[in-house]
């Protein structure tokens, strides 16, 4: 596992592309080779959203190409740094400073990872997925889950998936690409996707396997408190190993400022504050909720 105590670079990153996408959705490339060259699913960056503002945001990274050395960011506009930061165009330079945080850990019995991403939550999943994708012996399930039209176009899934209702079949066209089999949920009425919470659709794809199936899933999730609070619930109910990538607020990104801190539990009490920054973001699901 990468901690923080693994090396943190300081880069004035480039910005090679800058898409719109829906609802105020971007994609931004970034050159940004010594955070690419390091970066693991997980990871985030603290980028600077304009030269004239001191203070830096935090944002998960999506993809990751070492060959290229660049980088790429999900973002939705809701604050005035990334309004900010939506006005940057190619060629213009950020300061970036990154890979920072741990990583998810796949456990040795692991054959079906079970990947949840949620609004904001889903960038970390399409790493890992990416990560995951070369290992043979695994069969990963990416579910996500948007309230707003998702930050790309969605298709009928060419990779069948039993035990997931039929009429459910809208997929991420890159992970298909990929090789890789997910669905994607909404109360919005999107076609194609199952009408609900990425939660109940896991456990409903969960309750129906197998059992030697069942052993060797493990879930990794990231998205809203409220939406990593059921998650967590539905792997307590079945004893599932499940890591937790949290997004919060911060300042100084490095442990100094401790203004990202949330409680950390053993044995349903607390027991600690841990940084989200430098212990984080991935928890065990079991020490947060």
């Amino acid at each position: 596992m990468k901690t923080h105590r693994d090396p943190i670079f300081e880069e004035c990153a480039g910005v090679v592309h800058h898409d719109l996408l829906a609802a105020q959705q971007f994609v931004i490339r970034l050159d940004a080779p010594e955070c690419a060259r390091h970066a693991l699913p997980g990871n985030f960056v603290h980028l600077q959203c304009d030269p004239k503002r001191a203070m830096r945001r935090p944002f998960s990274i999506m993809r990751s190409d070492p060959a290229t050395g660049c980088i790429d960011i999900l973002y939705k506009t809701v604050g005035q740094g990334s309004a900010d930061l939506a006005l940057r165009k190619p060629g213009d330079t950020l300061q970036c400073l990154g890979p920072i945080g741990n990583t998810f850990t796949l456990y040795d019995r692991t054959t079906h990872p079970l990947l949840l991403g949620g609004g904001v939550g889903i960038p970390p999943m399409i790493f890992l997925a990416e990560t995951l994708r070369v290992n043979t012996r695994l069969h990963p399930l990416v579910i996500m889950g948007s309230e707003i039209p998702f930050p790309f176009p969605t298709r009928p899934s060419k990779i069948l998936v039993p035990d997931i209702p039929e009429d459910v079949i809208a997929a991420m066209p890159l992970l298909d690409d990929w090789g890789i089999a997910s669905r994607l949920t909404s109360l919005k009425g999107y076609p194609g996707c199952y009408s609900g919470y990425v939660h109940e659709l896991a456990e409903n794809w969960f309750v129906n396997l197998v059992q030697q199936v069942q052993q060797g899933v493990q879930v990794f999730a990231c998205g809203p408190n409220r939406m990593l609070e059921a998650v967590a619930g539905f792997c307590r109910r079945h004893a599932l190993p499940c890591q937790v990538c949290l997004e919060e607020y911060m300042a100084c990104a490095v442990g100094g400022c401790a203004g990202c801190v949330v409680p950390y539990m053993e044995d349903n009490r607390v027991v600690a504050m841990k940084r989200v920054c430098v212990e984080g973001p991935v928890f065990d699901a079991a020490n947060i909720f």
